[in-house]
């Protein structure tokens, strides 16, 4: 019960999880969508723009084409090369860039107005025509060209023109085509193709200017949606770090000082957090209540047997030294001393141990004169400040107290994150510790 009431005052990771995981889904397609339009629009802005380089090009032709005709009309009346007859009609009857350009004109309901000014300026052209037609009959009866195009035969000259010399046809030719009237024909269509490039000018931009607005609107949407997307992954950071990365770190850290976790951050954190704290107090307290007697060696109050095989299957042993103490030459203090100066000696050296070691640390006794040292949360220690404190230990014993003789220690020392269980690890200490004794006594050995 009191459980479910810590579970309902925290925010549920998973269900945070499966709020952003959404929220970023959304923003991700709606990022998405607009990316597309923005390519729709700019493919619109660029077949309007190619759109208005064709229309313009159909403009410019028509013009191009009527300049043509004029040229080679000027030229056939001036030289009388029947070759720039043919050129005429064969760009007239052949190539129809006149008429390919009203074609092309007509798009769409969008160009009526331009293609409807082209085709005046066609029709203008057409007029035109009529005395470049007459021009050119007055030229083939001067020269007496009997092979040309049968449209030419529905031209009739006047009677005051055929009576003409061909001297004076060739002039009267060449004026009806580089008059006043001519070239005011000419202006005509070239107003008329101009108010067509200004029609089309008009509908490109009102075009571009509306697909403009549409891609900066677009523009906008991306950025705010940008904008959102990097506030949601702030939030995002934000939110995993204060409800579940800042919690587990805190929990870490107190377990490794043997405290209870703050039940604090996300839901499910909390949730585990009570659940660890209950054990924690449920331990702490079967700790508190164990019969000293079970746990402790009588004489010298360090942990007995019993207490050590507690204390191994409890303590974190990754960031713990293990150390192993074997009394020199115990026996002969006893033979020499008697068995009660032994004791003493005995109780003496755990009273130097408490004193060189921690309250956190742990003394058992495990054998006669064999005792186990457990500093724990020790894992920045360095060896020389383990070195230091043996050899203080050393110095100590060697000085006597009444009833208890002179003493010296072996020792063995190991790191738990080097071993693979404790059975190991207490082969390493209890090797190092031999070799201890191998170099003379007195001294320490780190198992490698």
């Amino acid at each position: 019960m009191q459980l479910t009431k810590e579970k309902k005052k925290g925010i549920s990771l998973r269900v945070l999880d499966m709020a952003l995981i959404i929220v970023s889904v959304i923003m991700s397609a709606v990022m998405i969508f607009f990316t597309f339009q923005m390519t729709n629009t700019f493919t619109r802005m660029s077949e309007a723009t190619e759109e208005h380089i064709q229309l313009e090009k159909a403009a410019h032709e028509l013009m191009d084409a009527s300049d043509y005709l004029t040229e080679n009309v000027q030229r056939f009346t001036v030289e009388g090369d029947r070759r720039f007859m043919d050129a005429y009609f064969e760009e007239a009857f052949v190539s129809y860039r006149r008429e390919q350009a009203i074609e092309k004109m007509n798009v769409d309901e969008r160009t009526v107005q331009a293609a409807k000014e082209l085709q005046e300026a066609l029709d203008s052209s057409m007029e035109l025509m009529r005395k470049e037609y007459y021009a050119m009959r007055l030229v083939i009866d001067a020269k007496g060209i009997t092979d040309y195009p049968e449209i030419l035969d529905s031209v009739t000259l006047t009677p005051e023109d055929a009576a003409l010399s061909p001297e004076e046809k060739m002039n009267l030719a060449t004026k009806t085509v580089l008059n006043e009237d001519y070239y005011e024909m000419k202006d005509r269509i070239r107003a008329d193709m101009q108010e067509s490039l200004d029609e089309v000018d008009t509908l490109t931009y009102e075009t571009e200017s509306a697909e403009l607005a549409k891609l900066k609107n677009e523009l906008l949407a991306v950025r705010v949606i940008i904008l959102l997307q990097v506030l949601s992954i702030m939030l995002m950071v934000w939110l995993t770090s204060r409800m579940g990365i800042n919690p587990i770190l805190t929990a870490v850290d107190r377990i490794r000082t043997d405290k209870p976790i703050p039940e604090v951050g996300a839901n499910e954190f909390r949730y585990l957090a009570h659940a660890y704290n209950k054990m924690y107090a449920a331990y702490r307290s079967s700790l508190s209540k164990l019969n000293f007697k079970a746990s402790h060696d009588e004489m010298t109050g360090a942990y007995n047997r019993s207490g050590y095989e507690l204390l191994l299957s409890s303590i974190d042993l990754t960031d713990t030294y293990m150390m192993l103490f074997d009394v020199d030459n115990f026996k002969s203090i006893n033979d020499t001393y008697g068995h009660e100066a032994g004791d003493k000696a005995l109780i003496r050296f755990v009273q130097v141990l408490k004193n060189a070691f921690r309250d956190d640390d742990y003394i058992c006794r495990i054998g006669g004169d064999e005792f186990v040292v457990f500093m724990v949360h020790s894992g920045e220690i360095q060896h020389k400040q383990i070195a230091a404190k043996i050899d203080q230990i050393n110095k100590e014993l060697e000085t006597t107290e009444p009833g208890t003789p002179q003493m010296t220690i072996s020792v063995g020392i190991g790191r738990g994150v080097d071993a693979s269980d404790p059975e190991k690890l207490f082969e390493k200490i209890d090797s190092a510790m031999y070799e201890s004794k191998k170099h003379g006594k007195h001294t320490y050995t780190f198992a490698s």
